[in-house]
């Protein structure tokens, strides 16, 4: 609920921000710049956004959640900058911010390290059987006589979308004695990894697929019903980027045939997803709530780089173009 809205003498500008409470760093940040934030609620429609951003008349919107459409966008003509708590934004009509001269700006790398980690934990679990022993011994089975597990070491990690966070993720892998291959159109070759251009390549080499890429129109369905048919019998996907990238449909079939041996999402086509999911019924899917930057040292480094750039637009500072999400606003300028 939001605080009682102060006056326009002790304020410099409203932030709407769509979502929880910021860490006490940014709420400070924005504080000290006479700065005040609009809460609304998380994953609030498009139609409540733009309500919100027209009734405060916004200087800033620093997006956590919920679809920043064009609506959106252009409530407030006050509008001088879009925040993003994180780094994927495909929750935000770039063209619309660009169109009326908005910068767009990401929170870089903020969360790289959180995610990446959430990714091999995934891993680790799916390979180790975790859940499933764990539900036998809570049952009161005791499979060990007949449990033959898998080896983290040797196995192949691969990883599609070598930017900061597939990065990070192919340290810790490497770390526990995986082999990693990586798959990415753009990315160039690390002293330690080789970066292939053909994702068939990858595909039909990992022992683990792990995504990492972004959610744009080339990647959306990027991993259809042919390319997880690509995929080993004894193979796990992870994805802990975006839930459009995968055919939610087609891997619902992947597993029903246990043409692949299981995966974990940390994120879906529809958040929250529906309470009957076809995917609820495989004892050999993980999933967690969207979670992955939400480790303590990830929410205050987002909000923080996100309070930031919103500082630096509304006082005449510019920005960073290094997080310029709509490239197009640079050319234009």
């Amino acid at each position: 609920m939001n605080a009682t809205k102060k006056t326009d003498e002790q304020i410099q500008g409203r932030v709407m921000v769509t979502g929880a409470q910021l860490v006490s760093e940014a709420m400070q940040l924005l504080a000290e710049h006479r700065l005040e934030p609009i809460f609304a609620p998380a994953y609030s429609t498009a139609d409540d956004l733009a309500a919100m951003a027209r009734d405060n008349q916004v200087d800033a919107i620093l997006v956590r959640q919920g679809s920043i459409d064009r609506s959106v966008i252009t409530a407030s003509p006050r509008l001088k900058v879009i925040a993003k708590h994180g780094s994927g934004v495909d929750n935000i009509d770039l063209a619309a911010a660009t169109e009326i001269g908005v910068p767009v700006l990401r929170a870089l790398a903020a969360n790289a390290q959180s995610v990446a980690e959430l990714a091999i934990s995934l891993t680790l679990s799916l390979m180790k059987d975790v859940l499933p022993l764990d539900a036998q011994v809570k049952a009161g089975g005791w499979p060990k006589t007949k449990y033959v597990g898998r080896d983290l070491a040797g196995a192949v990690f691969g990883i599609v979308g070598f930017g900061e966070i597939g990065q990070r993720a192919a340290v810790l892998a490497r770390g526990l004695g995986m082999e990693v291959i990586a798959y990415d159109p753009y990315a160039a070759d690390t002293p330690e990894v080789t970066v292939s251009r053909d994702l068939s390549e990858i595909l039909r080499a990992a022992d683990v697929v792990s995504l990492h890429c972004p959610l744009m129109p080339q990647t959306h369905h990027l991993i259809n019903a042919e390319r997880l048919s690509l995929m080993k019998p004894e193979a796990f996907l992870i994805n802990t980027a975006r839930g459009a990238i995968v055919d939610q449909a087609a891997l619902v079939a992947a597993l029903q045939s246990q043409s692949i041996a299981g995966a974990a999402l940390d994120s879906f086509e529809q958040e929250p997803p529906p309470a009957d999911s076809p995917l609820w019924q495989f004892s050999n899917l993980i999933a967690t709530p969207h979670v992955g930057g939400a480790s303590r040292s990830a929410l205050r480094n987002m909000a923080v780089q996100s309070a930031t750039h919103i500082v630096g637009v509304l006082e005449g500072r510019g920005y960073d173009a290094q997080a310029l999400a709509n490239k197009n606003l640079a050319s234009a300028a």
